[in-house]
């Protein structure tokens, strides 16, 4: 029999993850928050104390709770309230591009069609 652990291995997408917990999930909420989830989870995973010594029921109970709030932290949030990201911890998840370099951009690209 395979151990938790390898089993956790096989698993690749947040679908899978849900499934293998056997937790409900709205597919519209995953869809749009999957990496968010995984990558909360995991810090989640991170944080939590005890895992290495827990046996593998444990482990899938623990690992169970910790997939679900991270779910539901995207279910009653959004990615931008969350920051689990860098891309929303830097300037509160704006991102400022001058006009100047935007103009600068477009002309390139125009120049460069223009060669080709």
């Amino acid at each position: 029999m395979e151990s938790f652990s390898e089993r956790l291995k096989a698993l690749s997408s947040a679908e899978d993850f849900m499934h293998f917990f056997g937790l409900p999930f709205a597919e519209p909420v995953l869809q749009v928050n999957r990496l968010h989830i995984l990558k909360r989870f995991f810090q989640y995973l991170r944080r939590a104390e005890g895992l290495e010594t827990a046996d593998d029921v444990e482990l899938f109970r623990r690992y169970r709770q910790l997939l679900s709030q991270a779910y539901q932290d995207f279910v009653v949030s959004t990615p931008a309230q969350e920051k689990v990201f860098k891309v929303f911890q830097d300037a509160g998840g704006t991102q400022h591009v001058q006009l100047a370099n935007l103009r600068d951009s477009l002309a390139e690209r125009r120049r460069e069609a223009h060669a080709a």
